[in-house]
């Protein structure tokens, strides 16, 4: 049982969607394709990544859960079945799987998998098991190439290991939108403020990736407006006592007030690590030169 039974025939795709990258992006293509036959969108998928749990890895997501919600809602997908990775999940017989959670409750007329899709017990199930059991049950199968770059089928490991080195560039280029962390603006130390650079900070979640710590330029999202600025990543080894892992945003050209407001900052360029600075000034030195590159940048 899912707790979720759809009320009209559907195109589901399968899948971890646990960075909604170029690859992930076929897959929605073909689901959404589907609507003019009249079935509704929909993607499965798991709370956690079922690989990660399995081998005691933590949990280091491009996306988390909600800013995946947020995504598929704007790509238009009707329905977006998010499972806890339970035992009762984990060890269901594939045969099983598909019967009772994808014929019987989510009404599949149409099922889109990559070429390296496992499910049910021992991940004994595959798509040249979906292609015998859619003659039985009547639903149709596509079963999607991987999207390739530089040799490579585009994965998320593959997105990470960028991320992990801060390559944002090549990051963007293999997801096919811009890295972001989305929060709520929290209020800092205020020290940016007091030395003439304010911030929009964000505390993201624990179980968010982040890019290497260092300054990076970056576009922020503030009620639907979209402003250039630098951001820090990192604990600030400058300022006194301990701080928490924190993206302060550095807005060009705007003053306004934003705490509690929900923001989405771009990531776009690394421009430099994280330094401890020997004093204030020289840190307000360095940041003025941040800037100067962030404006060349987007030719302010």
């Amino acid at each position: 049982e899912i707790g979720y039974t759809m009320d009209r025939p559907s195109a589901v795709s399968l899948g971890k969607f646990d960075g909604l990258h170029r690859g992930h992006r076929k897959l929605l293509d073909e689901v959404q394709k589907q609507k003019k036959n009249g079935l509704a969108s929909v993607i499965f998928t798991f709370t956690q990544n079922p690989t990660r749990v399995l081998s005691g890895l933590s949990a280091q997501n491009i996306i988390t859960n909600e800013e995946r919600r947020a995504m598929l809602e704007e790509e238009g997908i009707d329905c977006l079945v998010e499972c806890p990775f339970v035992p009762e999940l984990a060890h269901m017989e594939p045969e099983r799987f598909v019967e009772k959670i994808l014929v019987e409750q989510l009404k599949a007329a149409f099922i889109a998998v990559g070429t390296d899709f496992h499910f049910g017990y021992q991940r004994r199930g595959d798509y040249e098991l979906l292609l015998k059991l859619g003659d039985r049950y009547g639903f149709q199968v596509e079963v999607v190439e991987k999207a390739q770059s530089h040799g490579r089928d585009i994965s998320s490991t593959y997105i990470r290991e960028y991320i992990k080195e801060g390559n944002i560039e090549k990051a963007n280029e293999l997801l096919g939108y811009s890295f972001f962390v989305q929060g709520i603006v929290e209020h800092g130390n205020e020290i940016g403020r007091t030395i003439g650079f304010p911030t929009v900070n964000l505390v993201p979640e624990a179980d968010k990736l982040l890019p290497p710590f260092g300054v990076y330029i970056t576009k922020i999202l503030i009620g639907g407006e979209e402003y250039c600025g630098i951001t820090n990543v990192g604990c600030k080894p400058t300022i006194e006592g301990d701080n928490p892992i924190g993206v302060e945003t550095h807005v060009l050209d705007f003053s306004d007030d934003v705490y509690d407001m929900a923001v989405e900052v771009e990531f776009l360029h690394r421009i430099r690590a994280e330094v401890k600075f020997a004093s204030i000034d020289e840190l307000k030195a360095q940041l003025q030169q941040d800037i100067k590159i962030a404006r060349i940048y987007f030719d302010l």
